[in-house]
């Protein structure tokens, strides 16, 4: 992987960049839509590519471990030729989702042995583990195995995880064997304490990785506090290579991520609420399926180029959803991919033209976080 920092922005920490991989090029900043067990929800890998112009896609390691298997889908060529994707392929390390089962879950220092929350057996990953998994999946960009704490956590706490992410870092690094096809980035923990962020940084700077992601936000602290520590660690991260905000992915969070240095951003609330009828706009999220939009022939957004609102009315899709009509959540799921896909190609716009305090601006006078849904 090569990563070329091609602009930055006088008035605050974004940057425009380009990312190579043998996959292809990603122009920065980036949303990367969630293909969890090898496939974005509701769309086809063609839809993702043409209707929504995503440049790189996720995939999830732990996901992928349980159900079909790493060694099957290496043995089927791999995840771009299992999913018939000839884009980049990020993996997650399965960190944030061993995370999630804190009930079926014990860490020691070895690694994470927890239940499957599929069948219920006794699984085990460690960093090791995890570096397999992903070299058998060959994204182009995997993850170093970490600890993720939740808000609020303790200091001692967040201090012991943080540390171990530092130690598990350096294991990853041994583990990993495919460094000729697939880059590996480190991940900062550190909970909410400004001072663990730094320390955590630090010490994952000093093993030399290509890339730096930030995982650990967006667990249940306020987005203020999420904003907090992404400021504590912008001038710290280097500045020719990649930057990663894990799991973070509202339009508002994008701005404002970018806004502080991030450059690659994923998350699933795109098509999680598309599935629920509701549609991202720049005026806030809209609730198509609301009465009010029964008989309104316009589309969701006036001017988005995506297929939806190029052929359908907001009456038409609420109908979709009103008879369960799985038409319904595809149609929304490539508008709301789209309309982060775009949000970041217009951002990268503004600030290779020098406009994004500008267009920042912008977004928020349009953009309404607490909006009703009706507009």
């Amino acid at each position: 992987m090569k990563f070329e920092l091609q602009k930055q922005d006088d008035k605050s920490y974004a940057r425009a960049g380009k990312i190579t991989t043998k996959h292809g090029e990603i122009l920065t900043p980036v949303y990367m839509p969630v293909g969890t067990q090898a496939a974005v929800k509701a769309l086809t890998p063609k839809q993702v590519k043409e209707d929504t112009n995503a440049q790189i896609m996720l995939s999830n390691t732990y996901h992928l471990f349980l159900r079909p298997g790493h060694e099957l889908v290496r043995d089927m060529g791999g995840l771009h030729s299992f999913m018939n994707w000839d884009r980049p392929i990020l993996t997650d390390s399965g960190g944030f989702q061993v995370f999630s089962l804190a009930q079926l879950r014990k860490i020691t220092e070895e690694g994470v042995m927890f239940r499957s929350h599929i069948d219920g057996s006794k699984q085990f990953i460690s960093p090791e583990k995890s570096i397999e998994i992903q070299n058998a999946l060959g994204a182009d960009i995997i993850m170093a195995f970490d600890e993720c704490t939740a808000s609020p956590s303790s200091y001692e706490t967040s201090l012991a995880a943080a540390e171990r992410t530092y130690r598990w870092a350096q294991r990853c690094v041994e583990a990993h064997k495919n460094t000729e096809n697939q880059t590996l980035f480190g991940i900062i923990q550190g909970n909410m304490y400004p001072d663990l962020r730094l320390k955590c940084a630090e010490q994952i700077k000093s093993i030399g990785f290509e890339g730096y992601a930030i995982g650990g936000l967006s667990v249940g602290e306020s987005k203020e506090t999420m904003y907090e520590m992404l400021d504590v660690l912008a001038p710290e991260l280097p500045v020719n290579n990649p930057r990663y905000l894990m799991g973070v992915g509202s339009p508002d969070a994008i701005i404002e991520g970018v806004a502080r240095g991030i450059d690659m951003f994923d998350c699933v609330l795109a098509t999680r609420i598309a599935r629920n009828g509701t549609a991202f706009t720049k005026y806030g999220r809209m609730v198509v399926r609301n009465a009010t939009y029964a008989r309104d022939p316009r589309p969701i957004e006036e001017g988005c180029d995506c297929y939806a609102c190029r052929n359908f009315s907001r009456a038409y899709i609420r109908h979709l959803i009103k008879a369960d009509e799985m038409l319904a959540a595809i149609l929304l799921s490539i508008h709301n991919t789209r309309f982060l896909t775009r949000l970041t190609e217009e951002i990268r716009e503004a600030v290779l033209n020098g406009t994004f305090d500008e267009y920042r601006r912008k977004f928020w006078e349009n953009y309404k976080i607490s909006s009703n849904g009706l507009f």
